[in-house]
């Protein structure tokens, strides 16, 4: 019988072998299944020692029928279909992969940018409609000279301002938790939310889904940006209001909006999004990459395994939590 127990509630990966030749050397089970209510969860991972999930929702219920679980890590960087504040009053780590696709999120929040500065998606849907006249993408504005909003200042946003540094953009940042060494080092200018709203040309939001930022935004804060603003959303569908923003698109609010992320996933075909021609919607593939899927693997496994030999995990999201209520990390 193996040491300890480590369940995956649910994946979508070919293969688990990184996971499996990391943590067997720890003499730990495995075991791996593809559920997606909690009570199901709950029955596979009430004895385990660590809980690693990707989409199933990890409740108040299944977090407190664990008995012994000594950490939860999630495929991904948002924690958002776990209960944070009650595995920490269980006092259990919650965990995460902030870095496995930096690189990717960043270019496709870029991609994004210019298809919707370019109108390509526009432009190339028209060609095949047999129109080849540029009078139709009318008005296409140069792209240096304007203000790029980003909303939250973290790793992917950095990454993103680093990126464009050339295009010759004004770059402004919203951020309550805002390192200003690190937006002066890459020339971002900080600004108020309602600065945010009345200055950007193109709004990038980075923030994480939470109670304070689901629908952050609505009718209201559409209402408040540029007629000519580009909403670009690679962060988490539910923080934009899709009704409101499906209104915002019909009637001039905003001009265009570039999203990788809805609050439907996956968008059904008939989606009134999906007839819009001045959005572009691809279905949540910014984080994919052969390489981050094999950086997100290891980071997991990497993570589980330190807490299987006790160690602090190095990702825990609600670390200072834990140790404000005096657990051992």
């Amino acid at each position: 019988m193996s040491k300890f127990k480590v369940v995956i509630s649910d994946h979508y990966y070919e293969s688990l072998a990184q996971e499996q030749e990391l943590l067997q050397d720890l003499d730990a089970e495995l075991v791996a299944y593809h559920y997606h209510k909690a009570e199901d969860v709950l029955k596979a991972a009430g004895d385990c020692d660590v809980l690693i999930c990707e989409w199933a929702p990890i409740t108040r219920q299944v977090i407190e029928g664990l008995t012994r679980c000594r950490g939860i890590v999630r495929y991904a960087i948002g924690v958002d279909n776990i209960d944070v504040a009650a595995a920490t009053e269980r006092g259990i780590p919650v965990c995460n992969v902030p870095d496995y696709c930096l690189d990717e999120v960043s270019n496709q929040t870029i991609g994004l940018l210019l298809d919707c500065a370019r109108k390509l998606t526009f432009s190339a849907n028209m060609l095949k409609q047999g129109v080849s006249s540029y009078t139709a993408l009318k008005p296409v504005h140069r792209l240096a000279g304007q203000t790029l909003g980003l909303l939250g200042f973290g790793h992917i946003p950095r990454l993103v301002a680093k990126k464009l540094a050339g295009f010759g953009l004004k770059i402004i940042t919203c951020d309550p938790y805002l390192q200003e060494e690190a937006a002066q080092e890459l020339g971002v200018t900080p600004v108020s939310w309602e600065g945010l709203l009345q200055q950007s040309d193109y709004l990038s939001i980075h923030c994480p889904l939470t109670a304070e930022t689901r629908h952050l935004f609505n009718e209201a804060t559409l209402s408040r940006m540029k007629k000519t603003a580009v909403l670009i959303n690679t962060a988490r569908g539910a923080i934009v209001d899709t009704g409101a923003l499906v209104k915002a698109l019909r009637k001039g609010t905003i001009a265009l909006a570039g999203l990788d992320v809805t609050e439907e996933e996956p968008l059904p075909g008939d989606a009134p999004l999906l007839k819009l021609a001045n959005a572009v919607v691809t279905p949540h593939l910014a984080w994919y990459s052969e390489e981050a899927i094999r950086s997100l693997q290891l980071g997991v496994a990497q993570e589980a395994a330190r807490l299987l030999r006790g160690e602090p995990p190095l990702h825990a999201v609600n670390k200072q939590a834990l140790r404000d209520k005096k657990f051992n990390l």
